[in-house]
Protein backbone atom coordinates (compact mmCIF):
# COMPACT_ATOMS: atom_id res chain seq x y z
CA UNK A 1 0.00 0.00 0.00
CA UNK A 2 1.50 3.29 -1.07
CA UNK A 3 1.96 5.77 1.77
CA UNK A 4 3.07 9.43 2.11
CA UNK A 5 6.34 10.72 4.07
CA UNK A 6 4.40 10.99 7.14
CA UNK A 7 4.00 6.96 7.04
CA UNK A 8 0.23 7.61 6.68
CA UNK A 9 -1.71 5.25 4.09
CA UNK A 10 -3.68 7.02 1.31
CA UNK A 11 -7.34 6.21 1.45
CA UNK A 12 -6.93 5.14 5.23
CA UNK A 13 -7.30 7.00 8.39
CA UNK A 14 -4.55 8.69 10.59
CA UNK A 15 -3.90 6.49 13.26
CA UNK A 16 -3.87 9.34 15.42
CA UNK A 17 -7.59 9.60 14.36
CA UNK A 18 -8.97 7.58 17.00
CA UNK A 19 -7.56 10.03 20.12
CA UNK A 20 -7.84 13.66 18.37
CA UNK A 21 -5.83 16.16 20.50
CA UNK A 22 -7.05 18.03 23.13
CA UNK A 23 -8.16 21.37 23.50
CA UNK A 24 -7.47 24.20 26.12
CA UNK A 25 -10.97 23.45 27.60
CA UNK A 26 -10.03 19.69 28.10
CA UNK A 27 -12.13 18.49 24.88
CA UNK A 28 -11.08 16.78 22.22
CA UNK A 29 -10.98 18.41 18.85
CA UNK A 30 -12.22 16.59 15.77
CA UNK A 31 -9.04 15.85 13.21
CA UNK A 32 -10.61 13.94 10.57
CA UNK A 33 -13.66 14.87 8.95
CA UNK A 34 -16.17 12.44 7.02
CA UNK A 35 -18.23 13.53 4.05
CA UNK A 36 -20.56 12.17 1.26
CA UNK A 37 -18.78 8.94 0.27
CA UNK A 38 -17.67 9.00 -3.40
CA UNK A 39 -18.78 5.34 -5.36
CA UNK A 40 -16.73 2.52 -3.16
CA UNK A 41 -14.73 5.04 -1.74
CA UNK A 42 -14.47 7.07 1.49
CA UNK A 43 -14.33 10.97 1.59
CA UNK A 44 -12.10 12.33 4.59
CA UNK A 45 -10.26 15.54 4.78
CA UNK A 46 -7.70 16.70 8.09
CA UNK A 47 -5.41 19.37 8.50
CA UNK A 48 -1.96 17.14 7.81
CA UNK A 49 -1.34 18.34 4.64
CA UNK A 50 2.11 20.12 5.62
CA UNK A 51 3.14 23.46 4.47
CA UNK A 52 0.21 24.72 2.27
CA UNK A 53 -0.37 28.27 1.37
CA UNK A 54 -3.97 29.72 -0.55
CA UNK A 55 -1.84 32.72 -1.09
CA UNK A 56 0.46 31.57 -4.03
CA UNK A 57 0.63 34.71 -5.61
CA UNK A 58 1.84 36.65 -2.60
CA UNK A 59 5.54 36.53 -4.50
CA UNK A 60 4.15 38.84 -6.73
CA UNK A 61 3.50 41.37 -4.34
CA UNK A 62 6.90 41.19 -3.05
CA UNK A 63 8.77 41.03 -6.56
CA UNK A 64 6.75 44.70 -6.80
CA UNK A 65 7.64 45.68 -3.37
CA UNK A 66 11.39 45.06 -3.58
CA UNK A 67 10.89 47.08 -6.95
CA UNK A 68 9.34 49.93 -5.24
CA UNK A 69 11.44 49.56 -1.96
CA UNK A 70 7.84 50.57 -0.63
CA UNK A 71 8.48 48.56 2.88
CA UNK A 72 11.96 49.43 3.04
CA UNK A 73 11.02 53.05 2.33
CA UNK A 74 7.86 53.22 4.96
CA UNK A 75 10.55 51.62 7.50
CA UNK A 76 12.09 54.66 7.26
CA UNK A 77 9.47 57.00 8.52
CA UNK A 78 8.85 55.11 11.89
CA UNK A 79 11.38 55.69 14.91
CA UNK A 80 12.08 51.92 16.57
CA UNK A 81 13.03 52.71 20.33
CA UNK A 82 12.61 48.80 20.86
CA UNK A 83 15.47 47.23 22.54
CA UNK A 84 17.67 45.85 19.14
CA UNK A 85 19.17 42.21 20.77
CA UNK A 86 14.97 41.10 21.97
CA UNK A 87 13.69 42.22 18.39
CA UNK A 88 12.72 39.17 16.02
CA UNK A 89 10.65 41.35 13.87
CA UNK A 90 12.00 44.27 12.18
CA UNK A 91 9.86 47.96 11.34
CA UNK A 92 10.69 46.64 7.51
CA UNK A 93 9.02 42.88 7.89
CA UNK A 94 5.83 44.33 10.40
CA UNK A 95 5.38 46.93 7.33
CA UNK A 96 5.28 44.02 4.50
CA UNK A 97 3.54 41.68 6.40
CA UNK A 98 0.63 44.37 7.11
CA UNK A 99 0.56 45.63 3.40
CA UNK A 100 1.43 42.47 1.70
CA UNK A 101 -1.85 41.07 4.26
CA UNK A 102 -4.07 43.78 3.18
CA UNK A 103 -3.64 43.20 -0.64
CA UNK A 104 -4.49 39.47 -0.08
CA UNK A 105 -7.52 40.53 1.55
CA UNK A 106 -6.89 39.87 4.99
CA UNK A 107 -7.57 43.54 6.32
CA UNK A 108 -8.32 42.15 10.19
CA UNK A 109 -5.47 42.46 12.60
CA UNK A 110 -6.72 39.37 13.86
CA UNK A 111 -6.49 37.20 10.55
CA UNK A 112 -2.53 37.48 11.32
CA UNK A 113 -3.11 34.89 14.42
CA UNK A 114 -2.92 32.10 12.06
CA UNK A 115 -1.47 33.95 9.05
CA UNK A 116 1.67 33.90 11.09
CA UNK A 117 1.96 30.54 10.58
CA UNK A 118 2.14 30.51 6.61
CA UNK A 119 5.96 30.16 5.22
CA UNK A 120 4.93 31.36 2.28
CA UNK A 121 3.47 34.70 3.64
CA UNK A 122 6.70 34.56 5.63
CA UNK A 123 8.92 34.53 2.11
CA UNK A 124 6.95 37.29 0.36
CA UNK A 125 7.84 39.37 3.90
CA UNK A 126 11.06 38.32 3.79
CA UNK A 127 11.44 36.50 6.76
CA UNK A 128 15.19 34.15 6.68
CA UNK A 129 13.70 31.37 8.64
CA UNK A 130 9.98 30.92 6.60
CA UNK A 131 8.86 28.03 8.53
CA UNK A 132 9.97 29.73 12.51
CA UNK A 133 11.94 27.28 13.34
CA UNK A 134 14.44 29.57 14.69
CA UNK A 135 12.13 31.79 17.17
CA UNK A 136 13.55 32.42 20.83
CA UNK A 137 10.70 30.93 22.97
CA UNK A 138 9.18 27.60 22.35
CA UNK A 139 5.77 28.58 22.31
CA UNK A 140 6.56 30.85 18.84
CA UNK A 141 8.48 28.17 17.10
CA UNK A 142 6.64 27.30 13.92
CA UNK A 143 4.93 31.01 13.84
CA UNK A 144 7.46 33.15 11.66
CA UNK A 145 5.37 36.17 11.64
CA UNK A 146 4.31 38.58 13.76
CA UNK A 147 0.63 38.55 15.52
CA UNK A 148 -2.12 40.64 16.14
CA UNK A 149 -0.72 42.25 19.13
CA UNK A 150 2.59 42.92 17.63
CA UNK A 151 1.33 44.63 14.54
CA UNK A 152 -1.47 46.34 16.44
CA UNK A 153 1.80 48.25 18.73
CA UNK A 154 2.99 49.11 15.52
CA UNK A 155 -0.35 50.79 14.14
CA UNK A 156 -0.98 52.50 17.58
CA UNK A 157 2.40 53.99 17.88
CA UNK A 158 0.97 57.63 17.35
CA UNK A 159 -0.27 57.55 20.66
CA UNK A 160 3.44 57.72 22.08
CA UNK A 161 3.71 61.37 20.82
CA UNK A 162 0.82 62.17 23.58
CA UNK A 163 3.90 60.77 25.91
CA UNK A 164 2.90 57.42 26.88
CA UNK A 165 6.17 56.09 25.85
CA UNK A 166 6.78 52.77 28.32
CA UNK A 167 5.44 50.91 25.51
CA UNK A 168 5.05 52.72 22.73
CA UNK A 169 8.12 51.75 21.26
CA UNK A 170 7.65 52.66 17.39
CA UNK A 171 6.98 55.82 16.37
CA UNK A 172 5.85 56.92 12.85
CA UNK A 173 6.27 60.22 11.54
CA UNK A 174 3.15 61.35 9.89
CA UNK A 175 4.92 63.98 7.66
CA UNK A 176 7.36 61.88 6.63
CA UNK A 177 4.61 58.75 5.50
CA UNK A 178 2.37 61.50 4.33
CA UNK A 179 5.68 62.88 1.73
CA UNK A 180 6.53 59.17 0.46
CA UNK A 181 2.71 58.75 -0.49
CA UNK A 182 3.14 60.97 -2.94
CA UNK A 183 6.65 60.94 -3.79
CA UNK A 184 6.20 56.74 -4.92
CA UNK A 185 3.03 58.19 -6.31
CA UNK A 186 4.90 60.45 -8.71
CA UNK A 187 7.47 58.31 -9.49
CA UNK A 188 5.11 56.49 -11.45
CA UNK A 189 4.67 59.12 -13.82
CA UNK A 190 6.91 59.86 -17.04
CA UNK A 191 9.09 62.82 -16.46
CA UNK A 192 8.23 63.19 -20.45
CA UNK A 193 4.11 63.22 -19.91
CA UNK A 194 3.24 66.73 -21.06
CA UNK A 195 -0.61 66.17 -18.90
CA UNK A 196 -1.37 65.21 -15.34
CA UNK A 197 -5.23 65.19 -14.33
CA UNK A 198 -5.62 65.46 -10.26
CA UNK A 199 -9.14 63.88 -9.26
CA UNK A 200 -9.87 65.05 -5.78
CA UNK A 201 -12.81 63.38 -3.97
CA UNK A 202 -14.09 62.53 -0.17
CA UNK A 203 -15.89 59.34 0.19
CA UNK A 204 -17.55 58.47 3.97
CA UNK A 205 -16.28 56.06 6.25
CA UNK A 206 -18.49 55.12 8.63
CA UNK A 207 -17.42 54.59 12.21
CA UNK A 208 -17.46 51.90 14.70
CA UNK A 209 -18.57 53.24 17.75
CA UNK A 210 -17.55 56.36 20.00
CA UNK A 211 -14.66 57.36 18.53
CA UNK A 212 -12.36 60.26 18.42
CA UNK A 213 -13.83 62.43 15.78
CA UNK A 214 -17.36 61.56 15.89
CA UNK A 215 -19.64 63.55 13.87
CA UNK A 216 -23.05 62.91 12.03
CA UNK A 217 -23.05 63.75 8.28
CA UNK A 218 -26.22 64.52 6.72
CA UNK A 219 -25.62 63.80 3.14
CA UNK A 220 -23.95 60.41 4.11
CA UNK A 221 -27.38 59.75 6.90
CA UNK A 222 -24.25 58.34 8.89
CA UNK A 223 -21.38 58.95 11.91
CA UNK A 224 -18.85 58.96 9.81
CA UNK A 225 -14.77 60.12 9.00
CA UNK A 226 -14.72 62.30 5.89
CA UNK A 227 -11.12 61.20 4.18
CA UNK A 228 -9.89 63.21 1.21
CA UNK A 229 -8.46 61.64 -1.78
CA UNK A 230 -6.20 62.75 -4.71
CA UNK A 231 -5.14 60.42 -7.55
CA UNK A 232 -3.28 60.86 -10.57
CA UNK A 233 -5.02 58.42 -13.07
CA UNK A 234 -5.07 55.19 -10.83
CA UNK A 235 -2.37 55.98 -8.78
CA UNK A 236 -3.03 57.27 -5.15
CA UNK A 237 -1.26 60.73 -4.18
CA UNK A 238 -2.86 61.32 -1.17
CA UNK A 239 -5.24 60.46 1.55
CA UNK A 240 -6.06 62.92 4.51
CA UNK A 241 -8.37 61.08 7.10
CA UNK A 242 -10.59 64.03 8.44
CA UNK A 243 -13.60 64.51 11.01
CA UNK A 244 -17.30 64.70 8.80
CA UNK A 245 -17.84 68.24 10.45
CA UNK A 246 -16.33 70.13 7.64
CA UNK A 247 -16.63 71.22 4.25
CA UNK A 248 -15.90 68.30 1.73
CA UNK A 249 -13.09 70.28 -0.07
CA UNK A 250 -11.27 71.30 2.66
CA UNK A 251 -7.68 70.70 2.86
CA UNK A 252 -7.66 70.63 -0.75
CA UNK A 253 -5.46 74.04 -1.00
CA UNK A 254 -3.02 72.89 1.49
CA UNK A 255 -3.03 69.85 -0.59
CA UNK A 256 -2.45 71.16 -4.02
CA UNK A 257 0.68 73.12 -2.33
CA UNK A 258 2.37 69.95 -1.66
CA UNK A 259 1.62 67.78 -4.32
CA UNK A 260 1.87 70.98 -7.42
CA UNK A 261 5.40 70.93 -6.61
CA UNK A 262 6.44 67.54 -6.66
CA UNK A 263 4.61 67.17 -9.84
CA UNK A 264 6.60 70.19 -11.36
CA UNK A 265 10.06 68.57 -10.56
CA UNK A 266 9.55 65.12 -11.93
CA UNK A 267 7.40 66.54 -14.86
CA UNK A 268 8.58 70.09 -15.93
CA UNK A 269 6.58 70.41 -19.16
CA UNK A 270 3.54 68.71 -18.01
CA UNK A 271 0.08 70.93 -17.62
CA UNK A 272 -2.03 69.97 -14.13
CA UNK A 273 -5.51 70.33 -14.43
CA UNK A 274 -7.47 69.90 -11.11
CA UNK A 275 -10.51 67.99 -11.61
CA UNK A 276 -13.36 67.40 -9.22
CA UNK A 277 -16.86 67.60 -8.61
CA UNK A 278 -19.29 70.57 -7.27
CA UNK A 279 -17.98 70.21 -3.75
CA UNK A 280 -14.60 71.56 -5.00
CA UNK A 281 -15.49 74.91 -6.53
CA UNK A 282 -15.08 76.85 -3.98
CA UNK A 283 -13.24 80.38 -4.37
CA UNK A 284 -10.27 79.29 -2.48
CA UNK A 285 -9.27 76.71 -4.84
CA UNK A 286 -9.88 78.24 -8.07
CA UNK A 287 -8.10 81.70 -6.76
CA UNK A 288 -5.40 79.67 -5.79
CA UNK A 289 -5.00 77.71 -9.20
CA UNK A 290 -5.14 81.03 -11.16
CA UNK A 291 -2.11 82.31 -9.12
CA UNK A 292 -0.07 79.06 -9.57
CA UNK A 293 -0.81 78.57 -13.09
CA UNK A 294 -2.92 75.08 -12.04
CA UNK A 295 -5.90 74.59 -14.90
CA UNK A 296 -9.32 73.46 -13.11
CA UNK A 297 -12.25 71.59 -14.43
CA UNK A 298 -15.00 71.51 -11.52
CA UNK A 299 -18.72 70.86 -11.50
CA UNK A 300 -20.65 73.53 -10.72
CA UNK A 301 -23.78 73.63 -8.54
CA UNK A 302 -26.67 74.74 -10.56
CA UNK A 303 -29.23 77.91 -9.42
CA UNK A 304 -31.95 79.82 -10.55
CA UNK A 305 -29.70 82.49 -12.12
CA UNK A 306 -27.46 79.38 -13.95
CA UNK A 307 -30.35 77.95 -14.95
CA UNK A 308 -31.75 81.66 -16.67
CA UNK A 309 -28.74 82.17 -18.51
CA UNK A 310 -29.42 77.96 -20.23
CA UNK A 311 -32.86 78.51 -21.25
CA UNK A 312 -31.85 78.72 -24.63
CA UNK A 313 -29.56 76.39 -24.91
CA UNK A 314 -32.51 73.95 -23.04
CA UNK A 315 -35.29 75.37 -25.27
CA UNK A 316 -32.86 73.85 -28.42
CA UNK A 317 -32.91 70.86 -26.19
CA UNK A 318 -36.42 70.23 -26.25
CA UNK A 319 -36.59 71.05 -29.72
CA UNK A 320 -34.54 68.70 -30.69
CA UNK A 321 -36.24 65.90 -28.17
CA UNK A 322 -39.16 66.49 -29.95
CA UNK A 323 -37.93 65.81 -33.27
CA UNK A 324 -36.14 62.57 -32.60
CA UNK A 325 -39.16 61.01 -31.41
CA UNK A 326 -38.87 61.45 -27.35
CA UNK A 327 -35.58 60.28 -27.58
CA UNK A 328 -33.19 62.05 -24.50
CA UNK A 329 -31.55 65.45 -26.49
CA UNK A 330 -28.79 67.45 -25.01
CA UNK A 331 -27.34 70.62 -25.86
CA UNK A 332 -24.42 72.64 -24.69
CA UNK A 333 -23.51 76.23 -24.39
CA UNK A 334 -20.56 78.59 -23.75
CA UNK A 335 -21.91 81.08 -20.35
CA UNK A 336 -19.52 83.50 -18.11
CA UNK A 337 -20.89 83.64 -14.56
CA UNK A 338 -19.82 85.49 -11.56
CA UNK A 339 -21.41 84.93 -8.12
CA UNK A 340 -22.70 87.81 -6.64
CA UNK A 341 -20.85 87.91 -3.47
CA UNK A 342 -18.09 84.56 -3.43
CA UNK A 343 -16.28 84.96 -6.14
CA UNK A 344 -13.55 87.30 -6.48
CA UNK A 345 -14.13 87.24 -11.00
CA UNK A 346 -16.44 86.11 -13.51
CA UNK A 347 -15.09 83.15 -14.72
CA UNK A 348 -16.14 80.34 -17.99
CA UNK A 349 -19.19 78.26 -17.53
CA UNK A 350 -20.22 75.29 -20.15
CA UNK A 351 -23.76 74.39 -19.45
CA UNK A 352 -25.37 71.24 -20.44
CA UNK A 353 -28.94 71.10 -21.32
CA UNK A 354 -30.53 68.25 -21.18
CA UNK A 355 -34.49 67.19 -21.57
CA UNK A 356 -36.18 63.52 -21.31
CA UNK A 357 -38.85 61.89 -20.22
CA UNK A 358 -38.28 63.16 -16.91
CA UNK A 359 -37.89 66.84 -17.39
CA UNK A 360 -35.35 69.31 -17.70
CA UNK A 361 -31.46 68.02 -16.07
CA UNK A 362 -29.67 71.46 -16.51
CA UNK A 363 -25.88 70.83 -15.31
CA UNK A 364 -22.49 72.99 -15.18
CA UNK A 365 -18.64 73.10 -15.27
CA UNK A 366 -16.46 76.15 -14.28
CA UNK A 367 -13.14 75.85 -15.91
CA UNK A 368 -10.44 77.95 -16.74
CA UNK A 369 -8.80 76.36 -20.08
CA UNK A 370 -8.87 78.33 -22.87
CA UNK A 371 -11.03 77.66 -25.94
CA UNK A 372 -9.65 74.56 -27.96
CA UNK A 373 -6.69 74.06 -24.95
CA UNK A 374 -7.71 70.49 -23.94
CA UNK A 375 -7.91 69.32 -28.11
CA UNK A 376 -4.48 70.99 -28.35
CA UNK A 377 -3.63 69.01 -25.20
CA UNK A 378 -5.00 65.40 -26.02
CA UNK A 379 -5.74 65.48 -29.55
CA UNK A 380 -6.52 61.90 -29.16
CA UNK A 381 -9.43 61.85 -27.30
CA UNK A 382 -11.62 63.65 -28.92
CA UNK A 383 -12.41 62.43 -33.23
CA UNK A 384 -14.16 64.41 -35.41
CA UNK A 385 -15.91 67.75 -35.24
CA UNK A 386 -17.31 68.17 -31.54
CA UNK A 387 -18.59 71.43 -29.98
CA UNK A 388 -15.81 72.47 -27.61
CA UNK A 389 -18.23 72.75 -24.93
CA UNK A 390 -19.45 68.87 -25.49
CA UNK A 391 -15.74 68.08 -25.59
CA UNK A 392 -14.94 69.49 -22.54
CA UNK A 393 -17.89 68.01 -20.50
CA UNK A 394 -18.71 64.50 -22.01
CA UNK A 395 -14.85 63.54 -23.33
CA UNK A 396 -13.06 64.92 -20.09
CA UNK A 397 -15.23 66.47 -16.78
CA UNK A 398 -17.08 63.02 -17.02
CA UNK A 399 -14.41 60.94 -16.75
CA UNK A 400 -14.29 61.98 -13.30
CA UNK A 401 -16.27 58.86 -12.85
CA UNK A 402 -12.74 56.97 -12.56
CA UNK A 403 -11.80 58.59 -9.55
CA UNK A 404 -14.78 57.39 -7.16
CA UNK A 405 -14.02 54.06 -9.01
CA UNK A 406 -10.73 53.80 -7.21
CA UNK A 407 -12.17 54.78 -4.30
CA UNK A 408 -14.45 52.42 -4.45
CA UNK A 409 -11.72 49.90 -5.00
CA UNK A 410 -9.90 50.83 -2.21
CA UNK A 411 -12.75 50.63 -0.16
CA UNK A 412 -14.56 47.73 -1.26
CA UNK A 413 -11.50 45.45 -2.35
CA UNK A 414 -9.22 46.36 -0.05
CA UNK A 415 -11.52 46.90 3.32
CA UNK A 416 -9.55 50.72 3.93
CA UNK A 417 -13.20 51.36 6.15
CA UNK A 418 -11.69 49.01 8.33
CA UNK A 419 -10.42 52.31 10.46
CA UNK A 420 -11.92 50.79 14.30
CA UNK A 421 -8.97 52.21 16.47
CA UNK A 422 -10.48 55.00 18.96
CA UNK A 423 -7.60 57.78 17.98
CA UNK A 424 -7.63 59.75 14.70
CA UNK A 425 -3.85 59.60 14.40
CA UNK A 426 -3.90 55.75 14.41
CA UNK A 427 -6.86 55.40 11.83
CA UNK A 428 -4.93 57.76 9.70
CA UNK A 429 -2.02 55.38 10.06
CA UNK A 430 -4.48 52.65 8.98
CA UNK A 431 -5.44 54.47 6.12
CA UNK A 432 -2.61 55.32 5.12
CA UNK A 433 -1.19 51.61 4.93
CA UNK A 434 -4.12 50.41 2.77
CA UNK A 435 -2.77 53.36 0.30
CA UNK A 436 0.22 52.21 0.10
CA UNK A 437 -1.39 48.43 -0.21
CA UNK A 438 -3.24 50.15 -3.24
CA UNK A 439 -0.39 51.22 -4.71
CA UNK A 440 1.35 47.79 -4.21
CA UNK A 441 -1.52 46.53 -6.42
CA UNK A 442 -2.32 48.92 -8.86
CA UNK A 443 1.64 48.93 -9.66
CA UNK A 444 1.09 45.04 -10.51
CA UNK A 445 -1.65 45.31 -12.48
CA UNK A 446 -0.35 48.18 -14.75
CA UNK A 447 3.35 46.56 -15.12
CA UNK A 448 2.55 42.71 -14.93
CA UNK A 449 -0.67 42.49 -15.98
CA UNK A 450 -0.27 44.96 -18.96
CA UNK A 451 -1.47 43.51 -22.43
CA UNK A 452 -3.38 40.92 -20.37
CA UNK A 453 -7.13 40.34 -20.13
CA UNK A 454 -7.02 41.68 -16.65
CA UNK A 455 -5.06 44.97 -17.61
CA UNK A 456 -8.34 47.00 -16.69
CA UNK A 457 -9.33 44.60 -13.87
CA UNK A 458 -10.48 45.78 -10.24
CA UNK A 459 -7.91 44.80 -7.33
CA UNK A 460 -10.53 42.40 -6.34
CA UNK A 461 -10.68 40.26 -9.47
CA UNK A 462 -6.82 40.92 -9.79
CA UNK A 463 -6.64 39.16 -6.22
CA UNK A 464 -8.95 36.55 -7.21
CA UNK A 465 -7.44 35.52 -10.51
CA UNK A 466 -4.12 35.72 -9.68
CA UNK A 467 -3.00 36.03 -5.79
CA UNK A 468 -5.53 33.51 -4.59
CA UNK A 469 -3.27 30.12 -6.22
CA UNK A 470 -2.88 26.61 -4.06
CA UNK A 471 0.58 26.35 -2.98
CA UNK A 472 2.51 23.91 -1.48
CA UNK A 473 5.89 25.41 -0.08
CA UNK A 474 9.30 23.15 0.54
CA UNK A 475 12.17 25.14 2.68
CA UNK A 476 15.64 23.63 2.49
CA UNK A 477 19.17 25.55 2.95
CA UNK A 478 19.77 26.35 -0.56
CA UNK A 479 16.27 27.21 -1.91
CA UNK A 480 12.70 27.69 -1.18
CA UNK A 481 10.62 25.54 -3.36
CA UNK A 482 7.06 26.49 -4.37
CA UNK A 483 4.51 24.21 -6.00
CA UNK A 484 1.48 25.80 -7.75
CA UNK A 485 -1.96 24.16 -8.17
CA UNK A 486 -1.60 21.69 -11.44
CA UNK A 487 -5.27 22.60 -11.75
CA UNK A 488 -4.61 26.65 -11.85
CA UNK A 489 -6.24 27.96 -14.90
CA UNK A 490 -4.07 30.99 -15.28
CA UNK A 491 -1.00 29.52 -16.07
CA UNK A 492 -0.23 31.35 -19.32
CA UNK A 493 -0.97 34.83 -17.52
CA UNK A 494 1.69 33.59 -14.76
CA UNK A 495 4.36 32.98 -17.49
CA UNK A 496 3.52 35.99 -19.07
CA UNK A 497 3.62 38.13 -15.80
CA UNK A 498 7.10 36.68 -15.17
CA UNK A 499 8.55 37.87 -18.19
CA UNK A 500 7.56 41.36 -17.63
CA UNK A 501 7.97 41.35 -13.82
CA UNK A 502 11.11 39.10 -13.78
CA UNK A 503 13.31 39.60 -17.38
CA UNK A 504 16.21 38.81 -15.91
CA UNK A 505 15.44 35.35 -14.87
CA UNK A 506 13.76 34.33 -18.01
Amino acid sequence: MRTTSGGVRWGMQPTNAAKPPLTGAGEYRQSVFEFQGLYQRRVQADFGGGHLSSDGGALWLRQIDEQLGLSRQLAGCFRDHRHQDYVEHSVRELLAQRLIGIALGYEDLNDHQQLRRDPLLAVAVGKADPLGLDRRLKRDQGRALAGASTLNRLELGHQGLEGITHFRKIVPEAARIEALLLGLGVQTLSPDCRLVVLDFDATDDPLHGHQEGKFFHGYYDNYCYLPLFCFAGEVPLWAQLRTSDRDGCDGTVQALEKIVPALRQRCPQARIIVRGDSGFARESIMAWCEQQGVSYCLGLARNSRLEKLLEQALAAAREKRILSGGATARHFAELEYRTHKSWSRARRVVGKAEVSAKGNNPRFIVTNLPLGGLEALRPEDHPGRFEEARRLYEAFYCERGEAENQIKQMMLDLQADRLSTHWMASNQMRLWLHSFAYLLMERLRHKGLQGTSLARATLGQVRLKVLKVAAWVGVSVRRVWVRLCSAYPWQDLWAQMHRQLCPASG
